[in-house]
């Protein structure tokens, strides 16, 4: 899908707004009765929060780093 380990994510709290901002805005169109786009906010928070919290590899940003 989208290579979210980048260096502009390193910061832990940025890592946490983005998965809050998605999950929350999912949250907000369920309430407003479109169920379609918080499928689609929902998804896309999960998959941030799986790339941001369980394959977030540190050391890929050292590497990348290095090769510049």
């Amino acid at each position: 899908m989208f290579d979210l380990q980048l260096p502009f994510f390193r910061p832990l709290w940025l890592r946490l707004a983005v998965v809050a901002v998605c999950l929350g805005w999912a949250g907000m169109e369920m309430v407003s009765g479109s169920p379609g786009w918080a499928i689609l906010f929902a998804a896309a928070g999960l998959w941030a929060a799986y790339q941001f919290f369980v394959a977030w590899d540190p050391k890929l940003d050292d590497e990348r780093k290095h090769d510049a």
